[in-house]
């Protein structure tokens, strides 16, 4: 079988291709947004943004009830239109955009399982952060999905979990993280396919979203941070995990300027070491494609039918469309 090979550069500047991404991944997928701790504060509405669709979390139950999610909602900031939301047994909170996208367990199929192994509801919630970088969403979740780059760009992080045995276990649009395949019990790294993660370590839980803008060159970044110990023993484990994430940061810009400057155009995947990139690279190629093939079908079909006069935009593909290529990886 030929070798995998990563998503071609354009992908990853090209606005065209953004809105087919839009069209086809980000609208149907399931994102995480927190555990229920995240909205303990009665009425108070928490803000969100996803592929340019602006929604809020809000929990109505009484005081007196717990950590019960029966009062939280989730509505469009625009109309105030709900949004569809699933609730994990353990305590975290999924949406999804569209009305027609899988049900969880169908987007997930075998997560709930996984997840049990921690009660969410008692992780504290402490701190949220959002700043814009100058990188495509992908350029991010490629260094999530692999730690070839560990142990020289995070050498705090390689001394708690040495990249030697790290590997990732791929399932159905999401991906689990093993530092040590003999201690797999400790800490919890999950990537939700196609922008969200939950890292539970050193005694708390961290979590990011990478946010697309209109501009693919550009992201935003969202992190969520849970603790349950003391004051000061949580700001060591702020500053050690905000370490971690800078250090990611920087990689992404640097490896983003080289995309646009033509320094990289495509290569090629080491099917051991960066299986989770070739896993969610696929899963980008596969949808984007098929939303294509889709979206010209029908532009076709009504141009024949004479209602509209724009099929040649629909015939010109963005460029790495007309010749995929297309790998095949085991779930």
């Amino acid at each position: 079988m030929a070798p995998a090979t990563t998503l071609p550069a354009s992908w990853f500047q090209s606005t065209p291709l953004y809105q087919l991404e839009r069209r086809a991944i980000f609208l149907n997928a399931w994102h995480f947004v927190g555990p229920i701790t995240r909205f303990v504060n009665r009425g108070e509405k928490v803000y969100y943004e996803i592929a340019q669709v602006k929604f809020y979390v809000v929990n109505r139950s009484p005081e007196d009830t717990g950590w019960g999610a029966n009062g939280i909602e989730v509505h469009r900031d625009n109309d105030d239109g709900s949004i569809h939301v699933h609730f994990t047994s353990s305590g975290l909170v999924f949406i999804t955009l569209s009305s027609d996208s899988l049900a969880f367990e169908e987007f997930f199929p075998d997560l709930e399982p996984l997840l049990s192994r921690v009660d969410f509801t008692k992780l504290k919630y402490r701190r949220s952060i959002s700043y814009e970088g100058c990188f495509n969403w992908k350029t991010m979740i490629d260094g999530y999905q692999e730690c070839l780059h560990c142990q020289y760009a995070h050498p705090s992080f390689s001394k708690l979990y040495p990249p030697t045995f790290y590997s990732i276990q791929n399932h159905g649009n999401f991906c689990r993280h093993i530092a040590d395949p003999k201690k797999p019990e400790d800490g919890l790294f999950l990537y939700f396919f196609p922008i969200c993660t939950l890292n539970v370590y050193g005694g708390g839980m961290s979590s990011f979203r990478t946010c697309p803008t209109p501009d693919p060159t550009i992201s935003r970044m969202e992190f969520d941070y849970y603790y349950n110990g003391e004051d000061e023993a949580f700001e060591e484990y702020f500053k050690f995990v905000r370490q971690v994430a800078l250090e990611d940061y920087e990689l992404c810009v640097a490896a983003q300027q080289n995309l646009q400057r033509g320094v990289y155009v495509e290569g090629v995947l080491n099917p051991e070491k960066e299986s989770g990139v070739i896993y969610y690279q696929q899963l980008v190629r596969n949808l984007v494609l098929e939303r294509y093939k889709a979206e010209k079908a029908e532009a076709e079909e009504e141009a024949v039918k004479g209602s509209i006069s724009h099929v040649s935009a629909i015939n010109q593909a963005p460029s790495g469309l007309s010749a995929p290529t297309t790998v095949g990886v085991g779930a």
